[in-house]
């Protein structure tokens, strides 16, 4: 008798529903979504949280092509937990840095938000991390997502088998969602990056911590969802110093040297994948997202700023992440 591993079992789910991405009735609207023939992704080099981090993420800006005039930005960093010495959380000289350089490239508005999944204090979060003083220093405002005014959305693609889920206003209310993760590891998902990103949008006042609906209806096909309907329009990955191991918590530092920057969320995650040794061909939410939301082969990756191989530095994995390796 064959078994199965509580992943797998966890996958199940999603495997059936990528099938019925390739027939009728598929659990989205073909309608809503286009890929690009070509993304860019820049990494750019960044060896420590000393360095200009306006100055480097406006030269990305301006490399990958993107247009913030006038715009109302939410930017989204990861804040999970907070332990001295850790790599846990996207580091607030970089969301600072990405505040500066969308101001500076001509935004209206720039809001910093975050609704953390593990620790529910979040006034602990924002000042244990000094995010608190970075926010300050630049007259930045920062909403709690996990409180915030909220609305019912009907969801974009529905690998979950929910139709809708409240998201907080300021998310919908943003001209663009900016994905500012922490690239590490994960113990369920393989890579947390860009997409898996976006759990921090759902409010926990509605839905609980950790966020259990999503827990409930699949982490894979959450992630899908949430990516599918919020839509981030430019991802700034934190990889400067990593997490490898038993993450997004419990691992281990990992220093990278590098941002990463793009459009194109997949995209940006699958070239983060890479770089870490990780075959993004291998985790179940990007060979799905390959499908109808953006590039995740390299061959339709236009890659600006330095080459993946500068950076390349193989994650430790967990034993049951190791099947996810790069050949």
């Amino acid at each position: 008798m064959s078994t199965l591993s509580r992943r797998a079992f966890l996958s199940l789910p999603l495997v059936a529903a990528l099938a019925s991405c390739r027939r009728a009735g598929a659990p989205l609207s073909n309608a809503e979504f286009s890929v690009a023939s070509r993304s860019a992704v820049g990494l750019f080099a960044a060896p420590a949280y000393d360095a200009d981090f306006a100055d480097v993420i406006g030269r990305g800006l301006a490399e990958i092509g993107i247009d913030v005039g006038g715009k109302s930005v939410l930017l989204k960093p990861n804040m999970v937990e907070y332990e001295p010495g850790e790599a846990i959380n996207t580091h607030p000289a970089v969301v600072a840095g990405a505040a500066v350089a969308l101001r500076r490239a001509g935004a209206r508005e720039v809001r910093v938000g975050e609704g953390p999944g593990h620790r529910r204090d979040v006034e602990y979060l924002l000042t244990a991390t000094g995010l608190f003083d970075y926010l300050r220093d630049e007259g930045i405002s920062f909403v709690d997502l996990n409180h915030d005014d909220v609305r019912e959305v009907p969801l974009a693609s529905w690998f979950t088998g929910m139709r809708s889920l409240a998201l907080p206003v300021s998310v919908l209310s943003a001209d663009l969602v900016v994905s500012m993760p922490k690239l590490k590891a994960h113990h369920w998902a393989g890579l947390t990056c860009g997409m898996k990103n976006l759990f921090g949008t759902v409010p926990g006042a509605v839905y609980g911590w950790p966020k259990n609906i999503l827990h409930f209806h699949g982490i894979d096909a959450s992630i899908l969802d949430l990516t599918a309907t919020i839509r981030p329009g430019l991802t700034i990955v934190d990889a400067v110093v990593g997490m490898d191991g038993d993450g997004p918590i419990m691992g281990n530092p990992h220093p990278l040297g590098f941002v990463a920057m793009g459009t194109d969320v997949p995209a940006v995650d699958a070239t983060c994948a890479r770089v870490v040794g990780i075959d993004p061909a291998k985790v179940p939410y990007l060979e799905a997202a390959s499908h109808f939301l953006g590039n995740t082969s390299a061959a339709r990756i236009r890659q600006v700023g330095e080459p993946v191989e500068r950076f390349r530095s193989d994650f430790a994995l967990i034993e049951r992440m190791r099947g996810i390796r790069l050949e």
